[in-house]
């Protein structure tokens, strides 16, 4: 069986994103007043529209918008999923 799991720990957000070869990012270009973009992740190959950024701006910007971190860890077949979405809390 695949489940979704919602967290909102850093370190298992960090973990799970790493572990399948994520990086933090943004969306070039969505920056607001708040100077803070649309958060993504971005798995090789480099997506264009994606600016990698700092784990520390990324948890920033997750804890000011009040955001909780849905993924899955494996497919149904057992595989390790990358699945996920940004949700709020």
């Amino acid at each position: 069986m695949s489940q979704g799991n919602t967290t909102t720990d850093h370190a298992v957000i960090r973990q799970w994103i790493e572990a399948r070869g994520g990086r933090p990012s943004v969306v070039a270009g969505t920056e607001g007043e708040d100077g803070e973009g649309i958060l993504r992740v971005d798995f090789g190959p480099k997506e264009e529209r994606l600016e990698e950024i700092s784990w520390k701006a990324f948890f920033e910007t997750f804890e000011d918008r009040k955001l909780a971190f849905l993924h899955q860890d494996n497919t149904a077949d057992g595989q390790p999923s990358r699945f996920f979405k940004f949700v709020k809390r």
